[in-house]
């Protein structure tokens, strides 16, 4: 159940009706928009009737939301929601990339990638501590130092970084290092680490599943919002289809029926979503034509030496070349980049 307030209703106005919704053991979230304060009422909702609100003062408007996803709804807050990063944003008309390697192999590894993708002006470093995979007998990445690797990074560069969280009892490590969490496929639709990660205010990056529609994507991060931490990104990886071709079938056609559904930005990893490299950089320019609103790219040093998705990953001269298609793509699809 969507409530819309008045731009001038108080602070008792508000409390009265997220008073009014847990008298009712239904849980309450206040949504700001450019011209509105709206709440979104979750939980069992059916005991509750438009008019128990339409008539409390400060409200504007009561609705009952269709989907079944609430809070990430279109329906439930109609304006793009912008995560901003010190400046640097995402959403709503900026085109951000993230880039680096896929793990943290070494100091010197990650110090000379994130070199010159801060020189290229890239604001967001990618690389896995810990790494989930399909073999328990592949690299898991360097776990607690890989951390430690990466918060030099951050105070060396002062890149954003974004890691990935396996599970809730590293995840409090991963915090402290993180401003992006990473939920990757496999993790998508573990609820307790949702719900955790729901609990923080850290952005969270959610991958889709490998076997996932879309419906299960957004339901996933209705998860983490109805915990509270509304700063989220989804992200097309590709998903398994018949098609032996490629290393997963990049949906593109995600992209506009999820900007159509939901306020969330939505980012592209061509580099999981192909799995070969020198097809990267032509589907990364189909993720921004269709209206991405950032891509995910592996950016390696030296790939044929990588321990994960060595094949998949780009130079940095490749890297260079396609960001500098990418600026001249970007404004005709009306980017900021």
């Amino acid at each position: 159940m969507l409530i819309v307030m008045n731009l001038s209703a108080t602070e008792e106005q508000v409390a009265n009706v997220r008073e009014k919704a847990k008298e009712n053991k239904c849980s309450s979230h206040i949504i700001y928009g450019e011209s509105k304060i709206a709440i979104g009422i979750t939980g069992e909702t059916r005991t509750l009737s438009v008019d128990d609100f339409i008539l409390m003062e400060g409200v504007v408007d009561a609705m009952r939301v269709s989907k079944n996803y609430k809070l990430v709804s279109r329906e439930m807050k109609s304006e793009d929601t912008i995560i901003d990063f010190g400046g640097d944003k995402v959403g709503n008309g900026f085109l951000q990339i993230i880039a680096g390697p896929c793990s943290v192999e070494s100091r010197d590894q990650v110090f000379d990638i994130a070199g010159q993708l801060k020189e290229m002006g890239i604001k967001f470093f990618r690389a896995g501590a810990y790494k989930p995979r399909s073999s328990p007998y592949a690299f898991q990445g360097l776990k607690e130092k890989g951390l430690e690797l990466l918060a030099e990074v951050k105070k060396e560069f002062g890149l954003h970084i974004v890691t990935e969280a396996k599970d809730t009892e590293t995840l409090p490590q991963v915090i402290e290092v993180a401003d992006i969490i990473q939920i990757g496929a496999r993790n998508m639709q573990n609820y307790s680490l949702l719900e955790r990660v729901g609990q923080t205010q850290t952005p969270i990056f959610l991958k889709r599943g490998m076997a996932a529609s879309i419906e299960d994507l957004l339901m996933s991060a209705e998860y983490i919002l109805s915990q509270g931490n509304f700063n989220v990104i989804l992200c097309e990886r590709g998903i398994k289809t018949f098609e032996t071709a490629t290393r997963n079938t990049l949906d593109l056609n995600a992209i506009p029926v999820i900007k159509k559904n939901t306020h969330l930005p939505i980012f592209v990893d061509p580099s999981h979503g192909i799995g070969i490299r020198d097809k990267v950089a032509p589907m990364a320019m189909a993720g921004v034509a269709c209206g991405a609103d950032g891509l995910m790219i592996e950016v390696h040093h030296n790939p044929d030496k990588a321990l994960s998705d060595g094949v998949q990953s780009l130079t940095p001269p490749q890297f260079k070349a396609l960001l500098d298609k990418i600026k001249q793509l970007a404004p005709i699809v009306d980017k900021k980049f």
